[in-house]
Formats: C-alpha cells, sequence, structure tokens
C-alpha cells in the first residue's frame, strides 16, 4: 500500500475535512479526493461518509488509523529527520503559539538551552481556540494551550497547573475585614471594582465559583486584554483581580501585592502542550516538547 494514500487517509482521519487535510499534506483538495477513493478500492470498503461539512470516517478507517498510523508516524518522522540530522535536529524553524503572558514570562526563558543549540522559533500570541484552531492547518508545529484540545488531529499532554489568586493593592487589603470575607463572601467585596482581561470574567467567574459557590455579582470596571496590563492595574490600587500565582509570584513575594484569601483547595487550571498528530516524534518538535515538560516542573 503507498504511504502517500496512507498520509493523506490520516491527515483526512484526523481533521475531518478534505480542505484541511490537503493543506497538512500539501496537496490540492482534488488530488486528496482522489486519493483516498484510490484508497477505498484498495480496501475494498468505504472509509468515509461525506457530510456537507467535513468527513466522518467509518469503523473501517477506525481499524486501519489505529494500524497504520504508528507505523507511517515513525516513517514520516525518519523522513522529515533524515539519516544525517541526527546531530542537527533545528534544521527549521518552531512555529509556537500560547497566550501572551505565561509564553513571555515561562515559556521563552525555558527554552534558551535549546536556542543556543541552534533552536529558531516563530512565535504567536493569542488565544488558546484560535491558535489550535491553526495545529491541523499547519500554521503551528506546537501550541501552549489553556484549554484541552479535542479531536484525533491534535495530541496533547499536560504541561502545567496554573493556580489562581485572588489579590489587592495593600492599602485595599487592609481595609477588608477578612473574617466578613470568610463568612460572607463575595459579599464583602461588592464595593470594590473589579479587573478582568475579558467581559465575561473567566478568571474572575472560576474563582468565584470554586471558593464562593456563585457567580461573579457586578461588572468589571476595567477590562484589559492582558493579563499583565491587569497585574498593573490592581498594585496600582485600581481594584482587586484573580490572576495566575506564576504572574504575580514576585509582587506577592515583596509585599506590593496582598492575597485577600488563601482557600485550602485553591482553584487551578491546567495548561497543555499540543502539536498536530504524527509530528511529536519530529526531532526539533521532540526536544522542544521535553524541555518544556521537564522545565514546567518548577513553574
Amino acid at each position: 500500500m503507498d504511504l502517500s494514500l496512507l498520509k493523506t487517509f490520516l491527515a483526512t482521519y484526523r481533521t475531518g475535512s478534505l480542505t484541511a487535510a490537503a493543506r497538512q499534506v500539501g496537496l490540492s483538495q482534488p488530488t486528496v479526493t482522489a486519493q483516498i477513493r484510490t484508497l477505498e478500492q484498495q480496501v475494498g470498503q468505504q472509509l468515509f461518509r461525506r457530510l456537507p461539512r467535513g468527513v466522518v470516517p467509518t469503523t473501517v478507517a477506525d481499524e486501519l488509523a489505529a494500524e497504520a498510523a504508528p507505523h507511517v508516524d515513525a516513517l514520516v518522522a525518519i523522513g522529515e529527520r533524515g539519516f544525517a540530522d541526527h546531530a542537527r535536529p533545528f534544521t527549521r524553524p518552531v512555529h509556537l503559539g500560547g497566550p501572551a503572558e505565561l509564553t513571555g514570562t515561562r515559556v521563552l526563558a525555558s527554552l534558551t538551552p535549546l536556542i543556543r543549540q541552534g533552536l529558531k522559533l516563530r512565535v504567536t500570541l493569542g488565544l488558546a481556540d484560535d491558535l489550535l484552531a491553526g495545529l491541523p492547518e499547519g500554521r503551528f508545529d506546537v501550541v501552549v494551550s489553556s484549554i484541552r484540545p479535542r479531536g484525533r488531529a491534535i495530541v496533547s499532554v499536560p504541561l502545567t497547573d496554573e493556580e489562581f489568586v485572588l489579590v489587592a493593592a495593600p492599602r485595599t487589603a487592609a481595609g477588608l475585614d477578612g473574617e466578613r470575607l470568610v463568612r460572607e463572601g463575595p459579599a464583602a467585596l461588592r464595593h470594590l471594582p473589579l479587573i478582568s482581561y475579558a467581559e465575561d470574567l473567566p478568571i474572575i467567574r472560576r474563582y468565584w465559583r470554586t471558593v464562593f459557590g456563585t457567580r461573579p455579582a457586578h461588572s468589571a470596571a476595567i477590562v484589559v486584554p492582558d493579563l499583565r496590563a491587569v497585574l498593573t492595574a490592581v498594585v496600582a490600587d485600581a481594584g482587586i483581580s484573580v490572576l495566575p500565582r506564576y504572574l504575580c509570584a514576585a509582587e506577592l513575594a515583596d509585599g506590593t501585592l496582598t492575597p485577600l484569601l488563601e482557600p485550602e483547595i485553591p482553584p487551578i487550571n491546567t495548561l497543555y502542550l499540543a502539536c498536530r498528530a504524527g509530528t511529536q516524534d519530529t526531532p526539533a518538535i521532540a526536544a522542544l516538547r521535553g524541555h518544556l515538560l521537564d522545565a514546567a516542573r518548577t513553574w
């Protein structure tokens, strides 16, 4: 069976789209369609059901993918690596996507040793949904995602947990009755402006639900789409917010920020390291993934 047919089949199987598969394997959509038909003729059974938008694999396709994927992926990795590249794994730039705050404060610094070994990075900062959508299309090689990736086209592993902290500037914190906050919960905070990176208060809402068992009762006074700017505003005593601990660790340590609560089980969110299925063992991506997974243990 032709390896190119199996590569096209796996791209279609994982993306659920002939168009996306064509982009991934570098062929036209009619060529991909023709290759799938050829493979179906060789197998003697239908592999995909065509829908108005995309394709759905049959049980035959499920079986073929489970049997063929490990071998095809290994052969593709060998072909991309080449036998002369063991000492030079970084032959092309790796396109990395991730959230601005974690990428800027943790990810890039952690990759310094690989940069010195020759790794070239092209970094895109953005929201998880947008970045994950670009993975199957080949716009990114690796994505650090704040949401769990779904679908056959993406493989992912947990990278780290970010802990959320309810914080305020010292003056605001000093004016709060800590016992009342523990007793009454968010009612004790209603007079304080909220600062959020989005109108729907995603991090604040998660904290409120986990710690207080309710949703925030009022909207944000400041909305700015960058957690670093939220941090700056809270330090300036413009209001209170919920921030990842890694982002405000220095301010908590030097006293320019104060945690308003220290719940026994703090709210967390798991971050994931994602790449296209079948690419995780290529040298540059494997090196980057392994290095970040090791580094994240200390984050």
